[in-house]
């Protein structure tokens, strides 16, 4: 079977270089206009321009980004989950490539770590900040740390499975949504030729989620 090249839009209209480019106007706006002049190093202090709080002004921009991004994180992981297993017609070729996946996610993720950890031990991020660590608010996070002393091994594995479908969607839990669609996925594709005219529905439900651009098939070799 013959598989149609994919186009590539230019870098510069790519979502990378836009998250890069915004990442870096965020930067130069700090120093620009940071809310307090002390968090800012001494050598770079010459550099405020612009009236003060301007950076923190832009907050509720980001903070909007944010919860639109989480708000499409459910449906997309569920469209594109559902749509690959189902689509791919053997429960065998959805093994080896979902074992390929896992082998791949640990690589990345210990390879992230080991960036990080090279990062702030050659780089020191933050260092010469005039930070005071004793009034930095911990509430924010005090009901997470609470939740992870809660939970053991079997109460964490018991947790994937969502209480109901949409509780699962509604707040966000992304393990429970991937438990549902996998599940979902193996209904769909035990329906045999029945099962084909909601696959087509979800399949151009994942491109409307993606802009109108289709998701990449995994591969089955």
């Amino acid at each position: 079977m013959t598989v149609a090249p994919v186009s590539h839009p230019p870098f510069h209209r790519s979502l990378y270089f836009k998250v890069l480019l915004a990442i870096l106007i965020g930067v130069v706006l700090g120093v620009l206009s940071p809310t307090d002049p002390k968090v800012v190093p001494e050598s770079l202090r010459s550099l405020i321009l612009l009236p003060l709080g301007w950076a923190e002004a832009m907050k509720p921009f980001g903070d909007a980004f944010i919860k639109m991004i989480k708000m499409l994180i459910a449906p997309i992981i569920f469209c594109t989950v559902v749509h690959g297993i189902a689509s791919m017609g053997d429960l065998k070729k959805v093994g080896r490539v979902g074992l390929k996946a896992l082998i791949y996610f640990e690589f990345v993720t210990t390879l992230a770590l080991g960036v990080g950890l090279v990062i702030i031990n050659v780089l020191r991020p933050g260092a010469g900040m005039n930070i005071d660590a004793k009034t930095i608010d911990a509430k924010s996070i005090t009901a997470f740390v609470a939740k992870s002393k809660e939970q053991d091994v079997v109460g964490t594995l018991m947790h994937i499975i969502p209480d109901t479908v949409v509780s699962a969607f509604a707040e966000g839990e992304i393990l429970q949504v991937l438990f549902f669609a996998v599940l979902f996925a193996v209904g769909l594709q035990a329906l045999g030729e029945r099962g084909k005219r909601l696959l087509e529905v979800i399949d151009e439900a994942a491109a409307a989620l993606f802009g109108g651009r289709r998701p990449r098939p995994p591969r089955e070799s």
